[in-house]
């Protein structure tokens, strides 16, 4: 078995925001197997103290992006709403599920409407946007009347085909890294402290609603004062990270991270050799945004594996993913 096969297993459970109840069940489960006592809270996150009154959170969010059914078209076709900011480009041909509020999966397709070649010789031509496409149902459906037998409402969740593959050297390609690559950083700083049996003034904190801005607004213990965020860090012409360094974000586009705390670790990590790069992101937010805005009075700062192809078909490396969690281990043992 992979040592990654709990970022694996997640990958496979279907999160995007709104939708998490299973993944935070899996996340749930996992943290108690390790001999913690982890708690829901009000909005469905997962905390987990790792010692008592803890002072840092460290948080990674468990929702994805997706979609939600908005209607149901004449041709039994399905519009629908994004939810997170999905390539529709990148996303155009990609299976989907479809789930019922009874719980009944229908498979399909993300395509543009008038979609063949042989019949629509402008298709290259078209922009995608949620208007220019639909889901094609894989059932026989050809009026609105026949697509809502099967139990389908504006309102059922449409979750995307992660194709999540591991490369023996080292590659991982997959949709969802953002963020469940930050995920397993946080499991792996819970398997391996219990491992040594160490008690840690931390939490582990798994938002639910980052990809759509609320998931680090609530929901932390009482005394923490901190909050170290592990999200993915940026690749791009105007960006220094790449997928086998740890990112360390200086600026997104909410403002600045907190100056100090981000001395304490591109000290850490020169000290102990771990690859990183600093970065500002142009066009990203994160918890730690949510967090500041909501009026949390905390230190914030911002690193993670680098991630390529953001809300696209995304990879990242195990080299970049453990430099994230030797970089947090630094910092916990520097407390």
């Amino acid at each position: 078995m992979s040592k990654y096969n709990t970022l694996k297993e997640l990958v496979e459970i279907d999160s995007p925001s709104g939708y998490t109840e299973q993944a935070c069940t899996y996340i749930f489960k996992l943290l108690k197997s390790y001999g913690y006592k982890p708690e829901y809270t009000n909005k469905g996150s997962v905390r987990c103290a790792l010692g008592k009154n803890p002072t840092l959170a460290i948080t990674a969010h468990t929702d994805t992006l997706g979609a939600i059914v908005s209607g149901i078209k004449s041709n039994g076709t399905l519009s629908l709403s994004l939810l997170g900011g999905l390539s529709l480009s990148s996303a155009e041909g990609e299976y989907v599920d479809v789930i019922a509020m009874s719980g009944k999966k229908i498979s399909g397709t993300l395509l543009l409407n008038n979609p063949s070649a042989h019949a629509n010789n402008k298709r290259e031509d078209e922009k995608r946007t949620i208007d220019t496409m639909h889901i094609r149902l894989d059932e026989e459906v050809y009026s609105k009347k026949d697509t809502e037998k099967l139990g389908i409402r504006t309102g059922d969740i449409i979750c995307f085909e992660p194709r999540y593959r591991e490369y023996p050297n080292g590659f991982i390609k997959s949709r969802f890294m953002d963020n469940k690559a930050g995920c397993y950083v946080l499991f792996e700083l819970a398997r391996r402290l219990a491992e040594k049996k160490k008690e840690v003034p931390v939490e582990l904190f798994f938002s639910n609603y980052e990809e759509v801005g609320h998931g680090g607004t609530s929901g932390y213990s009482a005394t923490i004062k901190d909050l170290l965020v592990i999200d993915m860090g940026v690749l791009g012409d105007a960006c220094e990270g790449n997928e086998v360094s740890c990112s360390i974000c200086v600026k997104d586009s909410s403002g600045p991270y907190d100056f100090n705390f981000r001395k304490q670790l591109v000290s850490l990590a020169d000290k102990n050799k771990i690859p990183y790069k600093l970065d500002v992101y142009p066009f990203y937010q994160s918890d730690g945004s949510a967090a500041l805005r909501s009026g949390k009075d905390y230190r914030v700062a911002l690193i993670g594996p680098g991630v390529a192809a953001s809300h696209g078909v995304e990879r990242t490396h195990k080299k970049g993913i453990e430099a994230t969690i030797d970089l947090c281990l630094a910092y916990i043992k520097s407390m």
